[in-house]
């Protein structure tokens, strides 16, 4: 455990000494700030027929977010290791191939929660510039970021994945967008296939990230979309494994 804290410590401190990191979560405001200032203005003093945070959640702006910032953040992940020479002597430290695998997924979660932290301070913005909007739900608050929190593994797991596949972070970050952004679309395959209903369209909705996590930015947390998101997640984290262990194979 000891050794797998140090691995965690070690890449979260790369990101935050690297100026990347200051770069991302200065985008990554930049975006969700220009959602919070649309939500602002749609509500004009008015109440939302939504939670507000399910009104947060649906600017294509947030998902703008949920599709770029984990590219960015994972593709330093193996590619840089494998870059500067380091991968081999990481790899042949008395620590196993999973411990390196979920450290290094570990610490760019940790990076990606980071880079959501301010927005905890959106309800009291919310409070201050609309006095007749109330209060922020609190459980449809916490749902959401147990839903981001999800959501982010997911595309963390999948840059980590992209990343241990090549040198390059720049294919590797652009691999886990192409990625990322193919599972995101393939809920709108069942939007398509609307006027025919059947198994095909049961099962796109099924793999549909953004219903999945629309539960969450009202407050439920439904054990099936958890159960969804951590499948994908485990199932990128094997493939990391995966690809991180064949390196003996050759």
């Amino acid at each position: 455990m000891r050794v797998f804290a140090t691995l965690v410590r070690r890449e979260l401190g790369a990101s935050f000494a690297s100026p990347t990191g200051y770069v991302i979560i200065a985008g990554v405001q930049f975006l969700l700030g220009m959602s919070l200032w649309i939500v602002l203005k749609a509500l004009n003093g008015q109440s939302f027929d939504m939670p507000v945070t399910e009104a947060f959640y649906n600017n294509g702006l947030c998902w703008l977010v949920l599709l770029l910032a984990p590219p960015v953040i994972t593709m330093r992940t193996f590619a840089l290791e494998k870059l500067t020479g380091t991968y081999e002597t990481l790899m042949t430290a008395p620590v196993g191939d999973l411990q390196v695998v979920l450290a290094k997924f570990s610490g760019a979660l940790l990076f990606y929660l980071a880079t959501w932290t301010p927005v905890l301070l959106y309800p009291v913005l919310l409070k201050h510039y609309t006095p007749g909007f109330g209060q922020v739900d609190v459980g449809a608050l916490a749902g959401t970021f147990i839903g981001m929190l999800l959501y982010g593994s997911v595309y963390i797991a999948l840059g980590c994945m992209a990343s241990a596949l090549t040198r390059s972070q720049i294919i590797a970050a652009m691999n886990t967008f192409a990625l990322g952004l193919g599972l995101f679309l393939i809920g709108y395959l069942g939007v398509i296939l609307q006027p025919k209903p059947g198994w095909q369209k049961a099962v796109f909705d099924h793999m549909s990230m953004i219903d999945h996590m629309r539960d969450f930015t009202r407050g439920i947390v439904d054990t099936r979309h958890v159960t969804y998101y951590l499948s994908l997640t485990t199932l990128f984290l094997f493939f990391t494994l995966k690809a991180v262990e064949s390196r003996r194979w050759k």
